[in-house]
């Protein structure tokens, strides 16, 4: 699982952010096609926190919707999969314009 890997790379992202203070809550944003499971991370977050500055720290998660930009028509639409074709035209090889985010988006701080 690698989203056990993800969660401890956020929680020392964190914690070089938060500058010794006691965080209490993260707020973290994931995208739909970024290959990251919002519940496993969810899961491992806990596990990641104890007997750090984020021990017992609420986390947030924002899921950011997969959009693309099509190279035929210009088109921007919802996508849930790289290999989506452009609604409008057919066309195949969307640009992705978001959903692969992941990222700190905010921190509270004691």
């Amino acid at each position: 699982m690698h989203e056990m890997s993800i969660t401890q790379s956020v929680v020392e992202i964190c914690e070089a952010h938060a500058s010794g203070r006691k965080v209490t809550d993260v707020v973290l944003e994931i995208g739909e096609l970024s290959g990251v499971v919002p519940d496993s991370v969810e899961f491992c977050f806990e596990a990641c926190t104890k007997g750090t500055l984020l021990d017992g720290a609420r986390l947030k998660i924002e899921v950011v919707p997969g959009k693309g930009s099509c190279p035929s028509c210009g088109e921007e639409s919802p996508i849930a999969t790289l290999f989506d074709p452009c609604p409008r035209c057919g066309a195949f090889g969307l640009s992705v314009v978001s959903g692969e985010e992941l990222r700190v988006k905010e921190l509270e701080l004691e």
